[in-house]
């Protein structure tokens, strides 16, 4: 015979799980993340290249603002809007050496007048070169007659290359300023993650 066995309450034992037991334990990623470092540096490449393109671009602006918008021959008269303000100059592309002369207004006005450069400034603009031969005095912005004589010379009308010298600095500027900002953004933040990884590694579970 078989007897029944019934087993008391305090017979029985349930084994429940660790509240706190949890497989992934100690497996959470080190905060900040290193990403941050990388985003960082990428973008001071971004701001380098974007100093380097700003710096070119007022590079080449500074050249073509001073280059020479009216060209003419030797032996033409005309007719030109000059301004002070822009430090107007008279240029001149010739192959060889030769005698030139310029003559700016009708010599009534002692104001209107040509100097020689106290500095010798060239320029290159699409395949010509520009020498400066003349920097142009008038008292005010206006239209005034030049003339010129020069065999087998080109002459123009345009800036001095330091009237115009604000958009070179303004590219310099860029040059330094972005890629400097850059660099220490992303090395404070480099700084910065890596400590504060350093620390949560130390720190007791």
């Amino acid at each position: 015979m078989h007897e029944n066995q019934t087993s008391s309450p305090a017979d029985v034992t349930l084994r429940m799980p660790h509240p706190f037991a949890s497989p992934y334990a100690g497996s959470l990623p080190i905060r900040p993340r290193l990403l941050w470092i990388l985003l960082s540096w990428v973008l001071f490449v971004v701001l380098l290249v974007a100093g380097a393109g700003g710096f070119t671009g007022g590079l080449f602006s500074t050249l073509g603002d001073a280059a020479p918008a009216t060209i003419f021959s030797g032996g033409q008269s005309v007719t030109v809007a000059l301004n002070p303000a822009d430090k107007p100059a008279i240029y001149a592309a010739v192959d060889q050496p030769t005698d030139v002369r310029c003559q700016l207004g009708d010599g009534a006005d002692p104001r209107v007048r040509l100097t020689p450069p106290a500095v010798s400034q060239t320029l290159t603009l699409n395949g010509t070169t520009w020498e400066l031969l003349f920097e142009a005095g008038v008292p005010e912005a206006g239209t005034y007659q030049l003339s010129c004589e020069g065999d087998e010379v080109r002459f123009g009308v345009g800036k001095q290359l330091t009237g115009v010298a604000g958009l070179l600095a303004g590219g310099a500027v860029a040059l330094l300023a972005l890629p400097t900002v850059g660099f220490l953004a992303a090395l404070i933040v480099t700084v910065v993650v890596l400590a504060r990884r350093s620390a949560a590694r130390r720190r007791p579970a």
